[in-house]
């Protein structure tokens, strides 16, 4: 099960309907137009075709597995007192004073561009139930760092 924001859900059912309506037909047609340049067993170009649409059944089938497991997060009903999926963390590194901010979301939502950890992180686990004030040491592949929690808030 993945805990996702409807946002992040809306976004996943529409990329589904994307590949299912747009990119599944491009990939039949690209493999019907390279049937008909000739003889199967040399034609590379039906070889990359087959293989593409395979990819595509399977990001298809994974995308359809990650939506029906998927429970959306009602973000009016989570606290602010404590860490949790959907919180944003303003938090300082106790060693250089460097001050991040980041929100915690599903693995499928991520994006570090925009400040989205996915919970599975080493930062988001070191976080998760703890509270402002809160000194926590994180272990990253650079070390440990510790980093102190000055705010939390529910989204962005």
């Amino acid at each position: 099960m993945a805990y996702m924001t409807q946002e992040g859900y809306d976004k996943m059912v529409a990329q589904l309907r994307h590949m299912e309506t747009v990119d599944r037909p491009a990939a039949s047609a690209a493999i019907a137009e390279a049937r008909d340049k000739g003889d199967l067993s040399e034609n590379s170009e039906y070889d990359a075709a087959k293989e593409a649409q395979g990819m595509l059944e399977m990001k298809i089938n994974n995308l359809k597995a990650a939506i029906a497991e998927a429970k959306i997060i009602d973000a009016s009903k989570l606290r602010s007192d404590i860490v949790q999926i959907l919180s944003t963390v303003e938090m300082k590194n106790v060693k250089n004073g460097m001050v991040m901010k980041y929100t915690i979301v599903s693995e499928s939502e991520a994006n570090l561009r925009e400040g989205k950890i996915s919970s599975t992180t080493p930062i988001a686990q070191g976080l998760l139930g703890k509270k402002v004030g809160d000194v926590v040491e994180v272990k990253i592949p650079q070390g440990t760092i510790q980093l102190e929690i000055l705010n939390i808030s529910v989204g962005n």
